[in-house]
């Protein structure tokens, strides 16, 4: 996290033994730096379960501009949206979360170790493939199904994707970790097939909008 060192593979004594022991990890790793989580992210991912871990704000960068990948190991590019929430999320209850507003945006996702782990019990110590949020505007906040595409431009294909479904698993992974205060970031990532992190790419989102990089 501090060097951008990549770690090796961890030895089986001190290696998760499931997703929460995973999540402990992440929550210790970052308690024992002194970086303080400003929300949730939850990784959709084909085929396999969501990941979630611990949003931090230094992860998140403004879109337009060029995004360096050099640090970044593993990296893949999918589409996220990001909430700010307008109410709490209590860790007891089941209620939609609301929110002030929405931002689209590019989740970078990438891994602190030197291969690329496929055990979710990893995956998830390694704060659930955290590398860089790249955030469009805000928008106001909408729900529902929404058509989404990610790719170089002239060469992006559609999908269909329930921010109201997705937001309501990654509240559920909230409160998981104790609930969320208003103001926090909920962010759903994985809403479209993952493309590597190269060259420009640009996301359209629906009435969220669009948001480009460049990746290199």
């Amino acid at each position: 996290m501090e060097t951008g060192n990549p770690l090796g593979t961890l030895p089986a004594d001190i290696a998760p033994v499931d997703v929460d022991a995973g999540a402990d990890i992440a929550v210790a790793v970052l308690a024992a730096l002194g970086i303080s989580a400003c929300g949730v992210r939850l990784l959709f991912r084909p085929g396999q379960p969501a990941l979630a871990g611990p949003m931090i704000e230094g992860r998140l960068i403004p879109a337009g501009g060029n995004v360096a990948t050099a640090a970044l190991r593993h990296a893949r590019v999918t589409i996220a949206v990001i909430g700010v929430l307008a109410d709490a999320i209590e860790a007891s209850g089941d209620a939609a979360p609301r929110f002030a507003g929405l931002h689209a945006a590019l989740d970078v996702s990438s891994t602190r170790f030197s291969s690329d782990p496929v055990e979710d019990a990893l995956l998830t110590a390694d704060l659930a493939r955290l590398g860089l949020v790249v955030a469009g505007r805000r928008k106001p906040a909408e729900s529902g199904p929404v058509s989404v595409s990610l790719g170089r431009k002239g060469a992006r294909r559609p999908v269909s994707c329930d921010l109201a479904v997705a937001f309501q698993a990654a509240a559920e992974a909230a409160r998981s970790f104790g609930g969320l205060p208003a103001g926090a970031l909920l962010v759903v990532a994985g809403l479209t097939p993952p493309v590597p992190a190269e060259g420009a790419l640009s996301a359209s989102c629906g009435a969220l909008g669009r948001v480009e990089a460049n990746f290199g």
